[in-house]
């Protein structure tokens, strides 16, 4: 059972999938979940965005390097925040599924649920957002930040000091 669809796999080999009729017919922790995830998609979303305009190598902004730095932290922030929206609604159904494997008043007849893909995907996804908000914020908070954009005014002055060479020469020699 995930969020949106039951499966069953048969004694045959076949697999046999229903999706679910109504959003108001589920369990609670399947409405739950569901409203976490999407969640947890927003905010990876919005920080992904976020810590895209506070990187060195886009030139938008490239004066005000104090809001680089708060776009970048905001953003490794998101990133976290969306990692355990990601994992508490995985851990969820995976302690559900668990207690009801295991639930003695169940009869023997009845088919059990089990871990499927989604469930690894859905903390292998959670643990490498938490990871990499992390990362963006350890790189943010460290004092080395500032050397990369030193790198790029160089670059620029280099630049400059070409073009102004190329328009000083005679008319005559320019390419």
């Amino acid at each position: 059972m995930g969020l949106w669809q039951a499966c069953v796999v048969q004694e045959e080999g076949g697999m046999q999938c229903k999706e679910f009729d109504s959003f108001l017919a589920l369990p609670p922790e399947l409405k739950i979940s569901r409203i976490l995830m999407f969640v947890s998609n927003g905010l990876g979303l919005s920080g992904l965005l976020l810590s895209g305009f506070g990187l060195d190598c886009l030139k938008i902004g490239e004066q005000q390097l104090d809001l680089k730095r708060r776009l970048l932290l905001l953003g490794g922030i998101l990133f976290w925040i969306s990692g355990v929206t990601a994992i508490v609604p995985v851990s969820w159904v995976a302690h559900t599924t668990v207690q009801e494997f295991w639930d003695e008043n169940i009869p023997d007849i009845v088919p059990r649920w089990d871990f499927g893909e989604a469930l690894f995907v859905g903390w292998f996804a959670g643990f490498c957002l938490i990871l990499g908000g992390s990362m963006l914020n350890c790189t943010v908070c460290s004092a080395d930040a500032q050397s990369s954009s030193v790198h790029y005014t160089v670059a620029e002055e280099q630049d400059n000091c070409q073009y102004l060479e190329s328009n000083n020469r005679p008319k005559s020699l320019r390419v």
